[in-house]
């Protein structure tokens, strides 16, 4: 598995150009506004917490680069998603570092750069650029050298999943269904180690994805026509059952 196919399975494909406008932003200030789980966070994670500051400007460093792309970056959620989107990533970090600790893996800065390049060789050869697709999958550009990270300890573990060499494009499909089984119940494991609670008014915790969904009416609809909606993907698993 690839960095590129950690997006896109996290974000599925990209879709139709939403014209982004104020609504991300402003959807960080009214939500934050309500009584959160803990005063100032976005989520915790047992004694530790995700600021709703730091998501504010994290929110805004993805706002600026989109901008920036004057329409060559096409997003894949509506605006008034983006604190989720950004949310989920900053989780998936964080549970990417657990399961790092709870399976005794250590990632070199070494290795994080190359898997950072061989991300950037795979953007390039769809014709886009690494930062770019990030951004498209609601993932602020200056959180891209984390990617090369959670990238590397996934490669580790998936390479001990398998004995020692990492899945190619012979191998079969029954393997790599066994091997991403495996995957997925460490990560989801290493999730619930965390006791993660994210603020209500961001939504709840989809383990199947580690992505945070907003719960009915918690956001405004956006402006214009509705994003499509992804097809084949599977019902969000809300707790933990690993």
């Amino acid at each position: 598995m690839s960095a590129g196919e950690t997006l896109r399975r996290d974000a599925v494909v990209l879709r139709t150009p939403i014209t982004l406008t104020a609504a991300a932003l402003a959807a960080v200030v009214a939500l934050t506004a309500c009584t959160p789980i803990r005063m100032g966070a976005a989520a915790v994670l047992g004694n530790k917490q995700i600021s709703t500051a730091t998501l504010t400007a994290e929110v805004s460093n993805l706002d600026t680069a989109y901008k920036a792309g004057h329409g060559k970056i096409q997003l894949q959620f509506a605006a008034s998603e983006m604190p989720q989107e950004v949310l989920s990533w900053l989780l998936r970090f964080r549970v990417q570092e657990q399961l790092a600790v709870r399976e005794g893996i250590t990632v070199t800065d070494a290795e994080s750069q190359r898997a950072l390049a061989a991300a950037s060789a795979q953007a390039a050869q769809s014709g886009a650029t690494l930062t770019n697709l990030a951004v498209a999958n609601g993932l602020p550009p200056d959180q891209v050298p984390e990617l090369g990270r959670y990238q590397s300890i996934e490669n580790l573990l998936v390479l001990r999943l398998n004995g020692g060499k990492l899945p190619t494009s012979a191998t079969s499909s029954t393997v790599l269904q066994a091997l991403g089984a495996r995957y997925n119940r460490a990560q989801c494991l290493a999730a619930k180690s965390l006791a993660i609670k994210v603020n209500p008014q961001f939504g709840r915790l989809n383990y199947a994805q580690i992505s945070v969904i907003a719960d009915a009416n918690t956001l405004s609809a956006p402006e214009g026509p509705p994003s499509p909606k992804p097809t084949g993907t599977s019902a969000p698993e809300l707790s933990p059952s690993c």
